[in-house]
């Protein structure tokens, strides 16, 4: 069945029988979502916290409610088009892994995701010495993540015996 033809049986069951239009079966699947044109902050914030992944179909979302999404999973960052230093703080606190989701994040985010996991430091490219020191400083190992570390990086990953 077609997207427009589903939206068209759904808004005419709402007609139906109010207690059933769109706005309010988001509550019980949030993917229904993608059948409303400009939904409210409200009905966007039920949406994703019925199910994190309808993000995606959502436009326009404002922060709070890329927060919502990213604090319960980091990964629902990667549906989220220019999302703010705060939000990409919240996802990668939630899973430092979602830093590979991304693009140009900054120092502060970087270094948020290596202290919650230096394992992290496989998904930034061209680390600064300061995140790269961060993460040997937490594990010497760590160092054969890092592409051309610093004679700094090297020094510090000796004297923790890696």
């Amino acid at each position: 069945m077609e997207k427009t033809q589903l939206k068209n049986i759904l808004i005419k069951i709402g007609e139906t029988n109010p207690k059933y239009t769109l706005d309010k079966q988001v509550y019980n699947s949030g993917k229904l979502i993608k059948f409303i044109d400009n939904p409210s902050e409200e009905v966007q914030l039920a949406a994703v916290e019925e199910n994190l992944f309808s993000i995606k179909y959502i436009q326009n979302t404002s922060e709070r409610v890329q927060l919502a999404a990213v604090e319960q999973y980091g990964y629902s960052i990667q549906f989220i088009e220019n999302p703010s230093e705060k939000v990409q703080l919240a996802a990668v606190e939630e899973d430092p892994f979602s830093i590979q989701y991304i693009q140009n994040p900054s120092q502060q985010v970087q270094l948020a995701a290596v202290e919650q996991d230096g394992l992290s430091i496989r998904f930034i490219q061209n680390p600064s010495e300061t995140i790269q020191l961060a993460v040997v400083k937490k594990a010497g190992n760590l160092i054969q993540y890092i592409e051309n570390p610093s004679e700094k990086v090297k020094q510090l990953a000796k004297s923790k015996g890696y």
